[in-house]
C-alpha cells in the first residue's frame, strides 16, 4: 500500500512539474515592426564596424594584436584592449 501511495505522489509531482514547464515555454507574441535588435546583435554589429575601421590601419592593428598575444588576453578583454590600443595615437 505504501508503494502505491508513493508512486501516485511521484506521478502527481511529475505532472505538476511538466505542466509548469510547458506553460513557461509558450510561444512569444509576434514581434512588432518597431522591435529593437537584441543586445547580442548590436554587439556583433559594433564589432564589425570596429573591425572595418581598424582594417584601414593594418600595421597598427598587427602591432596591437602582437601585444594582445604577448599578454595572453582572450575574449572580451582582447577586444577591449585592441579597441584601446587602436585609439591611441
Amino acid at each position: 500500500m505504501l508503494r502505491i501511495i508513493g508512486c501516485v505522489v511521484a506521478i502527481l509531482i511529475l505532472t505538476v512539474h511538466l505542466q509548469t514547464t510547458s506553460a513557461q515555454t509558450a510561444t512569444p507574441p509576434a514581434a512588432s515592426s518597431e522591435a529593437k535588435p537584441s543586445k547580442m546583435k548590436l554587439t556583433v554589429q559594433k564589432l564589425r564596424a570596429m573591425k572595418a575601421k581598424w582594417n584601414t590601419n593594418k600595421p597598427k592593428l598587427a602591432a596591437c594584436r602582437k601585444e594582445v598575444k604577448a599578454k595572453g588576453l582572450a575574449g572580451d578583454d582582447r577586444w577591449f584592449y585592441i579597441a584601446d590600443c587602436m585609439e591611441k595615437t
